[in-house]
């Protein structure tokens, strides 16, 4: 891999992780190297498996309000204006306590959707205006407590972990200009959107023959490429160039930043 995330990772290793079926999918590049993907159970694992120092970027909400405002946490509403016709990839994320408010496994599809209403009704007390949960944040929750428990835990992960969001990071790499497909239509991947940011990602350093690969079982190919572009957001984190909205980060209750960085 040529480009701007390889000059980045002359000094630090970087990852770029996704949440998928199987756990958490990372691209990850280290000093000197090309690109890799693999396969962690647990975001803990992951960490594990880098160095002290590499610096992550994941596609996962980080930081948490205590009551949550119009459009969510704040940097869901910055950033859907940049988007156009693919802001609905944003969604907004309620209050901690709604993202705690059910813990459990869920056994049955039936328990889900109970959850899932549990959850709505404590984020409804604890937003202004008030509102629900939308399915699409409630199936993230588990990945949220994840990292926001490692977060909390270790602090010294704070300088080294960073929210982002593939298709913020899609407009950003494109020039301040949204993708023109969606990535997927009615919930199956659409095969033009992906190649539109394949194209994107070999213009940005990547070889055609490692985003062509299949991802590794329990990941889905838009997972893999979500993770690709997200080391092209560690790259420009480690190198100083990321730009966070909003800038500066908010800073939520357990003093994790609250920031979607590009």
């Amino acid at each position: 891999m040529t480009g701007s995330a390889a000059s980045a990772s002359a000094r630090k290793s970087l990852a770029g992780v996704d949440g998928c079926k199987a756990g958490w999918i990372a691209v990850r590049q280290d000093p000197g190297g090309f690109p890799t993907v693999g396969i962690y159970p647990g975001f803990g694992d992951l960490l594990a498996a880098l160095p002290l120092d590499a610096i992550v970027a994941v596609d996962m909400p980080i930081g948490l309000p205590e009551v949550s405002g119009k459009g969510g946490r704040g940097p869901e509403a910055l950033v859907r204006p940049l988007l156009g016709e693919r802001q609905s990839s944003v969604f907004a994320i309620p209050s901690r306590a709604a993202v705690y408010a059910d813990t459990a496994p869920f056994s049955t599809i039936e328990a889900w959707y109970d959850a899932h209403r549990r959850a709505s009704a404590v984020a409804a007390t604890t937003s202004d205006p008030p509102r629900g949960v939308s399915i699409q944040a409630f199936g993230i929750f588990a990945k949220i407590r994840e990292i926001d428990g490692l977060l909390t835990e270790r602090p010294e992960l704070r300088t080294r972990v960073f929210e982002s969001h593939p298709e913020v990071a899609f407009w950003r790499l494109n020039e301040g200009r949204a993708m023109s497909l969606p990535k997927k239509i009615k919930g199956a991947v659409n095969p033009a959107g992906m190649e539109e940011r394949r194209a994107l990602l070999v213009r940005h350093g990547y070889e055609h023959t490692f985003l062509d690969q299949m991802p590794p079982k329990g990941a889905a190919a838009d997972d893999f490429l979500d993770a690709a572009v997200m080391l092209l957001i560690a790259g420009r984190i480690a190198r100083g160039e990321a730009v966070s909205y909003p800038n500066p980060p908010f800073v939520d209750g357990r003093g994790l930043s609250v920031a979607i960085h590009v």
